[in-house]
This record gives structure tokens, sequence and C-alpha cells, in this order.
């Protein structure tokens, strides 16, 4: 007995050893140019699939570009595409790489298997819904705001290419969701209701009166008077024939051929193949294997803790009534909407700024060098706009954008959590590990400009209970807005994974939203709806917080006064966003380098 354990203690340490080398090795070995090589062709290749997310990244070379991606023949591309890429990829030995190299190994693994598994998917057959989908985009593209520039007359020219491309992927749409009523494939009702309106407020009798018709009305002094003429009637035309009439078209098909097949129940689990669509969502928004039922009762756990914490609060400030009471005091108090002015707002933003500024070097050694910026959201668009973060260009010319919208000022309650809204959106959440990941050149651009939302939104999420350590939450009211927007998150887990999955009504769900958050009833069905047509999202926010959490606890346990917190976050923010597997894994090598050799 006692030979066999010394043989398996040495076993043990010969293995510790090996380990230590590997590691070691793979911290001296020089990046692979090949692999390099591969992952530059494939950014490359994906630019031309995917023209509408190089327009967002700044690669301007297929703006006149929109592909039809409702096609069979462009599935089936894609299918050839990463399969090819994932057998380039297996040709590597992962073993010989540098850390560096094995984390971009592991990503692009994961990236490819997962876009290839939800390749085998119907979800073709819905091919947009009311939160999502290329006739929103369209709209936000070709006012002139968005990500589509229009500075030149060539950008002007791209544009109509892109209307030339949207009035075929609308008559594919048609068809797609033509097979899914075939199937019984079709989305929710109460959806497709929401969906008409948004496709009747394109249509217009007067070009000028047009969305598209923005960047006419705002030529910059780079196009040419002599352009502006032909421009101008080519965007009428335009408006007239191509953009009114499509917009019309799916109105018209929307209202009176799917409206009728729609489907009354609530989840994805109701349709042919719904149950195996759900885990596919479920893995792909968490980036873990974790089951809908073990998601749903962590939920559980938390709306129990949470709440718990919210009736602490409530004693503390020393209300009287129950909980329903005290959100409808946190709702209605005129003391929590101080404000008179839009300036106010944003001042008081810029006043939390300024005093977690002293504390956030105690927390982070590396910070972002893209500048920042806090500013009201654009009257256009303000009323159907959350609170967001605009992330800033790699190269710093253009900042990182918190938007506040304000509708109006001395209706901007206090309670709404501003103190964790900027956390989550701004600083250090969003604009921290987005501004790194994009300035880090050490990365290729398929990470650089990766998102995966366990990760990203898990993590602005988890910066939002930094907030007493960064010397904030001191007023009970912030406290209790941190936690009703941290509740928020945890409710997700319960009503996603019951609509999909436990035969949770709509209703039902927007009632268990109201009894357990401070939020008004047209706010509560919109976010249920939301979750309705993009199941699973809603469950990477809280899924990725509590994996972080895990892991900061687990190091300060193990690592003990070798714990350093500055040094967990920016190992945590160096390497950018990937899957909550892959970054479990890296951060338990930096744990164990963090040990005494």
């Amino acid at each position: 007995m006692r030979t066999f354990l010394l043989i398996t203690l040495l076993a043990g340490a010969l293995l510790s050893c090996q380990k230590k080398s590997e590691t070691a090795t793979a911290a001296n070995v020089a990046d692979n140019p090949q692999l390099a090589t591969l992952f530059e062709k494939y950014w490359d290749q994906n630019a031309r699939f995917f023209p509408l997310e190089a327009t967002a990244q700044g690669d301007n070379r297929y703006n006149h570009l929109l592909p039809n991606d409702n096609t069979k023949s462009f599935r089936d591309s894609l299918q050839t595409f990463y399969q090819q890429h994932l057998d380039q990829l297996h040709q590597f030995d992962r073993a010989s790489l540098n850390a560096n190299d094995q984390t971009s190994y592991d990503i692009f693994q994961y990236e490819m298997q997962t876009r290839l598994e939800g390749l085998k998917l119907n979800t073709w057959m819905m091919p947009f819904q009311q939160f999502w989908g290329l006739p929103l985009t369209m709209g936000q593209l070709g006012s002139g705001t968005g990500n589509q520039p229009f500075k030149t007359t060539k950008d002007y020219e791209n544009w109509l290419g892109r209307v030339q491309g949207f009035t075929v992927w609308a008559d594919s749409a048609i068809a797609n969701f033509r097979q899914g009523m075939a199937a019984g494939v079709v989305l929710p009702k109460t959806l497709v209701t929401k969906m008409i309106p948004q496709m009747q407020s394109m249509v217009v009798t007067d070009p000028t009166k047009s969305l598209f018709y923005g960047p006419i009305q705002n030529f910059p002094a780079e196009v040419p008077a002599a352009d502006r003429q032909r421009l101008t009637q080519a965007y009428q035309q335009a408006i007239t024939t191509q953009l009114v009439p499509t917009y019309q078209k799916l109105a018209t098909f929307l209202q009176q051929e799917y409206l009728p097949k729609a489907r009354t129940n609530t989840g994805i689990s109701e349709i042919p193949g719904g149950g195996d669509l759900y885990k596919y969502y479920v893995k792909y928004w968490t980036t873990t294997d974790k089951s809908a039922g073990d998601i749903y009762k962590t939920g559980q756990q938390e709306v129990k803790r949470i709440n718990a914490e919210m009736v602490k609060v409530k004693d503390q400030v020393g209300f009287k009534g129950d909980m329903a009471a005290f959100f409808t005091y946190l709702r209605s108090n005129p003391k929590f909407t101080p404000f008179k002015t839009p300036e106010e707002v944003l001042n008081a933003f810029r006043s939390i700024q300024a005093k977690i500024e002293p504390n956030l070097s105690k927390m982070f050694g590396r910070t972002p060098k893209t500048p920042f910026e806090i500013r009201q959201t654009e009257a256009f668009r303000a009323a159907s706009a959350s609170a967001e973060y605009n992330q800033g260009s790699p190269d710093g010319t253009r900042p990182g954008i918190f938007y506040v919208p304000i509708l109006n000022a001395e209706e901007f309650a206090t309670t709404s959590g501003m103190e964790s809204l900027f956390l989550h959106e701004a600083i250090p959440g969003h604009h921290y590990q987005i501004s790194l990941q994009q300035e880090n050149e050490h990365l290729p651009k398929f990470r650089r400009f990766s998102w995966y939302g366990a990760y990203g939104e898990g993590w602005a999420l988890y910066t939002e209970s930094l907030g007493k350590e960064l010397g904030l939450y001191t007023d009970p009211y912030q406290y209790m807005g941190a936690l009703g927007d941290e509740m928020h998150r945890a409710v997700r887990l319960v009503v996603d994974v019951g609509m999909h999955t436990k035969g949770m009504t709509r209703e039902e769900a927007i009632q268990y939203m109201l009894d357990n958050q401070p939020i008004s009833e047209e706010g509560a069905i919109a976010e249920i709806e939301r979750y309705m047509a993009i199941p699973g999202q809603a469950l990477s926010y809280k899924t990725g917080q509590l994996k972080i959490k895990e892991l900061r606890e687990k190091y300060q346990k193990d690592l003990g006064d070798q714990f350093k917190l500055a040094s967990f976050h920016d190992e945590l923010l160096k390497d950018g966003n990937m899957p909550l597997s892959i970054i479990e894994q890296k951060m338990d090598d930096w744990a164990k380098q963090q040990k005494p050799q």
C-alpha cells in the first residue's frame, strides 16, 4: 500500500512538474505565424459573409453589400466555410503553441463548433421579430446616425447598394416565414402584433418624410454640390420604389397571412424541435453546459437572496408597508425626482465617476487609453432607447460613450439605480472591458472584436457588486436601486426558463416580474416579450456574474495573502471576451502562477 502511495505521489509530482514545464514552455514560445494567417484569412472571409458586422467594426470595404442570408445556398456556404477552418485549425498541435495562441485555438474551435451546431437548427423559418432583425437594422443604418458612414459621395452610393439587397432579402424572408407556417415553426401572436406597426411606420407617401431621407438632409461638406442633386433624386426614388414597397409588403404579409397562423402559446418548446432549440440557446448564450433546470433553480435562489436584502433596506429606512408598497413608494415619491434639467442628470452621473476615481487604482492596474464621455441620448431615438454604452474606436479617435436617455429630467428618478447603472454601462463595466480588448493588438481580430454575452454582460453585472468597495451605495436608496438591477437579472433566469420549458405564460411571467422588482407594467411587458423573441439571451448576465464571483471567492480562499484583487481583475480582462469554460481554465492557470514556487 505504501509503495503504491509513494508511486502515486511521485507520479503526481512528475505531472505537476510537467504541467509547470508546459506552462513555462508555452510562455517562452513565439507566436505561430501560420496560425495567425489562418485567423486573418478567416476574419477577411467572415467580413464578406457578414458585411454589416464589418461596417460596425470600421471595415468599410463591403459597405455596399447586403447578402441574402435567408437562402439555403448561403447557409450551405457558411457550413463549408466553418468546417474548412475548423479542419485547418486541427492541423496545428495545440500543445506546441504559446499560451496566447492556445487560448486563441480554444476560442476559435469553440466558435466554429457552435456555429456549425447552430446551422442544423430551423431558426431560419423565423427570420426576424420585434426585437432584432434586418428590417429594424436597416432603419438604424439608413437614418444616417448609425454605423453606416455617410461622409462621401461613395458612402451615399454604397447605401443604395444595400437598399437593393434588402428588397431581395425581404422576399426570401417571407418565403421562409411561409415554410415556418407550414411546419408549425412560428412566432407568438403577441410579438407579431408588435412587428406590424414597426413595418408600417416605414411606409410614407412623401419620401422627404422618410427616416431614410436623413442622410440627404444632412449632407457633409465632403459631398460636392454637383453630386447632391443626383443623390437626392436617387434617394427619393429608392425610398419610393424600393424601401416603401418592401416595408409595405412585409406589413401586409404579417397582418394578413402570418398573424392568423401565429401561435397563441408563449414558449419556444411549443414548436416542433423547440426543446432542442432551447437547449442550444441556453448553451449558446451562457457558454456553459448548464441545464435549463439548474439555471431555473439558481434563479429562484437568487430571487430569494436578493429579496431578503431588499427587506433589510426597507427596514433600514423605516418604511412600514410591504414590499409592493415600498416599490410603489420608490416609483412615486417626489423626493426621488430632484432634477430640473438634463444637464443636472448628466452632472449626477459625472459626480459618480468622480467619486469612484480615487478607488479605481486599488482595483485595476490596467486601464483603457480610449477616452470616455457621458452624453444625453439624441432626441430622435431617446423614446425607445435604454441607457447604453457605445464603444470607442480601437485607435481612440472616437471615445467610448455612455448615453443616457432623458425624455423629461423632472421625471428622472435617482432610485432607478444610477450608481449601479454607471458601474455596469460605463466604468469599470463595459468601457473598461471592451476598450482594453480592442486596444490589445496582441489578439487576433476575431478576438479583439468578439462578444460573448455571458462574459461581457457577466463582467458588467459583476462590477455592480463592486459599488461599496468603490465608495458608492452609502445612500440606502442607491443600494436599493443596485439590488433592483441585480434582481432584474435574477428574475430573468426564472421567467426565461419558465416560459420556454415549464409552460409559464406571458401573463404569469409579467406578474412574477412585477411581484419581485420595482418596474412598471409597461416595462415588464417589454422585457418579457424580449425574452419570448430571443430565448436564452437573458440568461447570460447572471450566469456570467455568478461565475466571476465564484472564481474570485475560490482564488481568495486558495491564495490567501497572495491574492490581489487588482491582479485578478487585470488578468480577467487582459485577453478579452471568451466563453466561460475557457476563461475559467485561463484563470486557474493564472492562480497557480500566483502561488510561491
